[in-house]
């Protein structure tokens, strides 16, 4: 081959073992259950007098404790592989001695030089922009700073490919949809009984800032009635969560029901668990047992799922695997056990399109029996982050028998900590704050920062990281968790930030998205423990780090499985296939935000079918049913697979278990903890490896709601 394939060394290296296994990369050979080259690798072309020259530049992933790596202000990060073959020497060219690559802006007015390269693999800076031209030129020496003339490689990303639509496809918005805008449409498929208020008929969705939709994107609406609870003005108000300890063998009662819950000014009727939003932080210490009792005073069906915890299968609060739906006015008794330290959530396995989205969702903190496993802090803060979709006649409504929103998932535009807007913390100059963050957004993912104080990430879903590490943002995913260190340092203000890129489809133009979260007042009083010694210092050998190294090991000798993540539409209007044909020549690695509300809006789950697919056996979804040994490790390659109309991220999530992250897209992971929901970033793959140390029948999914309720769940047993 003229090319050099560049695959890393033997996964054995990686788990200190000598097996043989490799991992796919994305400007390796193309195969069914890689990463997508088109989207995370550049072919280069040569000049027409080099032409025996070749290159591709590999978008490789940055390691770090994030499948997605972007920058603070939500800029995509790529780390540069050049592999290059058939370079002559550069005096061919002229009075030249060396070869070196740059990276520009498509209008080339910045530029940023990477060094000198050559024939082979040449490992590169990382880039943080989502267009850009990447060349290499013949210049007379190393220390050049701006590129010559003499263009013997180029290439451009993939996101250049995105170009606005030309006056044809803009007449598009001047057709009528294939679908009536109104008229309901009904079926016999329904998740589970609710009261229709007749009266309600969708009107439309907020847009957002600067975005521009087209007149027929414009007339679109959901083929299915709309949805809400009743509004009362006799509902009790929803009070704010209450912290409760408990201890072993006692009882925890869960009521669900209807309150009224006031945002900026405004009323909504809203779900809540014994009346609070979020519902209790429950506190319990790591070994203890619970028996928690469901009394379901909602109008739907509904259950708890304790989310990450390993618990005795049949209290996995998983309608049609563990249990049947609890209907209203009735109780179900669950028996809890906490094997794992860590932060947890727990929420409804029915309809969570609609039960979480209306405020059912709570944490629970299970303590370590003995020890700190996160290190010394002057105090905790137990953040859950939602967003309410709502509009200015109140919550948008949802679909009654099938998900709204089906193509992206439900993003709100009323973003919500402990299920209040301008959230506020008050702290002393010097104090280490400990925040367990989870993000319980139906589709939203998050890059949370705090600009101006320094953080460093500890754990994760089930316990501690093998190493901290000093970050400057956190991507956290729908169901994902994260622990986090933070010191504020000097007086003053500092904002909980959410930054990230939005994309303008139509346009084809990438923007900055700002949204404070909160605010922490730090006082100007100094903190009566000072703990910035400790806070300096990154600890690398957490207490679980040889359990965690000895798993990773049976990685050589675990049985190996492949699930792809696609997606299948029928009857979608024509001017959403329209729009999705021109938006399929590229997909962001993760989609922040939502930026094609009408069309996502108008999609449901009749129309959308996300799937989960063993290539293997060809079964999908509920269909498929894996069946594993207990404790027999399984490796496990998630396949984002880019050949779909819409390709984007997915936070996948295992009942009952626990796994490793091996490697995103081929790059190694290093840096180990234990998960239960890993994020998959469109067009990529993740390898995990599973613990399946918990018996029973369990689920796995995507963890956003529309996606889970539009099919893309499957079973799989522990032996």
């Amino acid at each position: 081959m003229i090319l050099q394939r560049y695959r890393m060394v033997a996964f054995g290296c990686l788990i200190g073992g000598t097996g043989s296994v490799q991992a796919q990369r994305p400007c390796d050979e193309p195969t069914s259950d890689g990463p997508s080259r088109d989207l995370y690798c550049i072919e280069l072309v040569p000049a027409p007098d080099a032409r025996i020259a070749s290159g591709r530049v590999e978008l490789g992933h940055v390691p770090g404790p994030f499948t997605i790596a972007v920058s603070a202000d939500g800029r995509p990060r790529y780390r540069l592989v050049l592999a290059a073959a058939g370079l002559p020497d550069p005096s061919a060219f002229g009075r030249y001695r060396t070869y070196v690559a740059w990276v520009a802006t498509p209008t080339m007015d910045s530029i940023v030089k990477h060094g000198s390269v050559r024939n082979g693999s040449t490992r590169l800076g990382t880039v943080e922009w989502e267009k850009f031209t990447f060349l290499v030129t013949a210049e007379r020496n190393a220390d050049v700073i701006e590129p010559s003339h003499r263009v013997v490689l180029r290439g451009q990303s993939p996101a250049t490919r995105l170009y606005p639509p030309d006056l044809l496809q803009f007449s598009l918005g001047s057709l009528p949809s294939s679908r009536a805008a109104d008229g309901p449409h009904d079926s016999g498929h329904a998740h589970a009984e609710a009261r229709e208020d007749s009266a309600l008929r969708w009107t439309s969705v907020p847009m957002p800032p600067g975005i521009t939709m087209l007149p027929a994107e414009m007339a679109l609406r959901p083929e299915e009635p709309a949805w809400l609870p009743s509004p009362d003005t006799a509902l009790p108000a929803a009070q704010d969560r209450k912290w409760i300890r408990l201890h072993d063998g006692d009882t925890l009662r869960l009521g669900t029901g209807l309150v009224r819950r006031t945002l900026n000014g405004r009323s909504y009727t809203m779900f809540a668990f014994n009346g609070q939003h979020p519902g209790p932080l429950i506190e319990v210490e790591q070994g203890s047992r619970l028996t928690a009792i469901l009394n379901n005073r909602l109008p739907l069906p509904t259950s708890i799922h304790w989310h990450g915890i390993r618990l005795e299968n049949p209290n996995d609060g998983t309608p049609g695997l563990t249990q049947l739906a609890v209907p209203p006015d009735s109780q179900f008794t669950y028996q809890l056990r906490f094997p794992d330290d860590g932060i947890y959530w727990y929420h409804p396995h029915v309809r969570e399109d609609v039960q979480q989205e209306l405020g059912l969702y709570g944490n629970l903190l299970v303590r370590p029996r003995t020890g700190d496993w996160y290190g010394p802090v002057n105090r905790e803060a137990v953040l859950m982050l939602d967003d309410l979709l709502a509009s200015d006649r109140g919550i948008v409504p949802l679909g009654r028998e099938s998900p709204t929103h089906a193509l992206m998932g439900r993003f709100g535009n009323l973003l919500l900590v402990n299920g209040r807007s301008g959230y506020r913390l008050q702290v002393s100059q010097g104090d280490v704050v400990r925040f367990f963050i989870t993000n319980a957004a139906n589709a939203r993912t998050l890059n949370l920062s705090f600009p101006g104080a320094r953080m460093k990430v500890v754990g994760s879903d089930v316990g501690a990281y093998q190493q901290e590490e000093w970050i400057e943002n956190l991507v956290i995913a729908p169901a994902e968790r994260y622990v986090v260190h933070v010191q504020f340092a000097r007086p003053g203000r500092v904002a909980l930030m959410n930054r990230v890129r939005g994309l303008d489809h139509l346009y084809g133009r990438f923007f900055f998205q700002r949204d404070t979260l909160g605010v922490v007042e730090v006082g100007r009083r100094k903190t009566g423990r000072d703990l910035t010694r400790s806070f300096r210092e990154l600890r690398r050998d957490s207490p679980g780090s040889k359990e965690l190294e000895d798993f990773r090991r049976k990685a050589e000798r675990a049985t190996r499985k492949t699930l792809v993540l696609t997606l299948e539409t029928r009857g979608l209007p024509n001017i959403s296939r329209r729009l999705m044909q021109l938006d399929s020549i590229y997909f962001a690695a993760v989609e922040w935000s939502g930026t094609m509300p009408m069309m996502n809006w108008a999609s449901t789950g009749r129309q959308v079918r996300w799937i989960l697919r063993d290539p293997d056996s060809g079964q999908e979804n509920m269909d498929l049913h894996w069946r594993f040994r207990r404790n027999e490790s399984v490796w496990i390659r998630l396949v984002n697979q880019r050949r779909s109309v819409h390709a984007m991220q997915h936070p996948i999530h295992l009942h009952g278990q626990r796994f490793l992250v091996l490697a995103v897209n081929g790059e190694p992971n290093r840096n180990l903890v234990w998960k239960d929901t890993v994020l998959v970033p469109a067009g990529g793959t993740v390898d995990i490896l599973l613990d399946p140390s918990n018996p029973g029948r369990w689920m796995a999914h995507c963890h956003i709601s529309e996606h889970l309720s539009a099919g893309m769940m499957m079973g799989f047993t522990v032996e």
